[in-house]
């Protein structure tokens, strides 16, 4: 009896040292959180490499310097300042060592809240952390809660282990069903389902090298807007999870980085209560709304870049068998308004995203061809290549 004390007792799990309450969008969790005695909104982002990111309005002190950040396609660099204090819902974060990247504009990486920055994972790796989708919470447990004794029954729940490579990211991997291997972050941050390059596809054999994207879009990631476009996967094991079939974005680019091929986002996520163990580099699933696929957007078949000098959207590239290319738009054409909204002086994010909507609704243009002003009704389709 003494001995099945014991046992029970080295096997229970501690009980959690703090929480923090999130609200969860349709596409980004956003929490709030004291950063050096400033409150302020972060959208939480464990596929950010760095600790935090703070528009560049935000008293955060002396500068302490610079740093390069790298996205899909590329770098840029921007300011970083000291992160003295932080507080996140209960919990004092450790902050030695942190830093926060000052930009200017952040709050445009949020399209229904107001929010003051960006936070990574890095800054809650220290802790055993749940991010608990089902009811909008961070659970923080110390560092002895072991979750490599969890028992997963791989139909509603799933137990990882994190590849070895990333220290500041949780990269994970995706299988094809001829056993092929994609290296993927795991990215809140992303708001679609998931994100990878064109060159992958050809490297795991699920896209034929030379084969050109019937259906064009544009993507919006932090160095600015690149072509991407939709496919349809079949058949795929993402993060341990068996999915018969899900759309994914593709970046119609190489990768910026060679060490990962892409992450699996938010659409993806949402739907499991998620714990992080980065000490043992273990992951824990817990599927709770019993769904893993999705379902594709609605799109017009274009793609266009904002043009800052002229306060529009300039067609770069359409598809000749989507809407719009259907209606008559051209290459070289501008929008001016989207639903008889003015975009001029608009946050681009939130052009691209007037963009989108279900498939079979509408959405109208005003558009310049040649100096003549046309309107136009389009129905949204789902363009996804197969």
């Amino acid at each position: 009896m003494i001995a099945s004390l014991l046992l029970n007792l080295v096997l229970s799990d501690p009980t959690p040292i703090g929480s923090a309450d999130f609200t969860a969008t349709k596409s980004q969790i956003i929490v709030n959180a004291s950063v050096n005695g400033h409150e302020g909104s972060f959208v939480f982002d464990t596929g950010f490499g760095g600790d935090l990111i703070v528009d560049s309005s935000m008293d955060m002190g002396k500068r302490s310097g610079t740093i390069a950040l790298q996205d899909f396609v590329g770098q840029f660099e921007a300011n970083t300042y000291n992160i003295k204090s932080l507080k996140l819902g209960t919990v004092s974060i450790n902050t030695k060592g942190k830093q926060a990247i000052a930009q200017p504009g952040v709050s445009g990486f949020s399209q229904s809240h107001h929010i003051d920055g960006l936070m990574g994972f890095s800054l809650i790796k220290d802790y055993v952390t749940t991010i608990n989708f089902q009811n909008h919470k961070f659970i923080f447990y110390p560092k002895s809660l072991d979750i490599s004794h969890w028992v997963p029954n791989n139909k509603t729940t799933f137990l990882v282990k994190m590849l070895p490579i990333g220290a500041r990211a949780i990269e994970l991997p995706v299988m094809t069903s001829t056993g092929q291997e994609m290296v993927m972050a795991l990215d809140t941050g992303n708001a679609f389902y998931a994100t990878t390059h064109k060159d992958v596809l050809q490297r795991v054999g699920l896209w034929p090298m030379g084969k050109k994207a019937q259906f064009m879009s544009a993507s919006m990631v932090a160095s600015g807007v690149v072509n991407s476009w939709e496919k349809q996967m079949n058949d795929l094991t993402i993060f341990g999870v068996p999915v018969k079939t899900s759309i994914w974005d593709i970046i119609d680019l190489p990768a910026a980085d060679a060490s990962s091929d892409g992450t699996v986002g938010y659409q993806f996520l949402k739907n499991f209560n998620i714990t992080f163990d980065f000490q043992r580099r273990l992951v824990w699933f817990q599927n709770f709304t019993g769904k893993v696929e999705n379902q594709p957007e609605g799109q017009l078949g274009l793609a266009a870049f904002y043009s800052r000098q002229g306060g529009d959207l300039v067609v770069e590239k359409v598809s000749a068998a989507g809407p719009a290319g259907k209606a008559g738009i051209q290459v070289g054409d501008r929008i001016l308004s989207i639903n008889n909204l003015d975009i001029s002086g608009m946050i681009p994010l939130k052009i691209y995203k007037l963009l989108e909507g279900k498939v079979g609704t509408t959405v109208t243009l005003s558009v310049t061809h040649q100096g003549f002003l046309k309107r136009y009704t389009i129905t949204r389709e789902a363009l996804v290549n197969p």
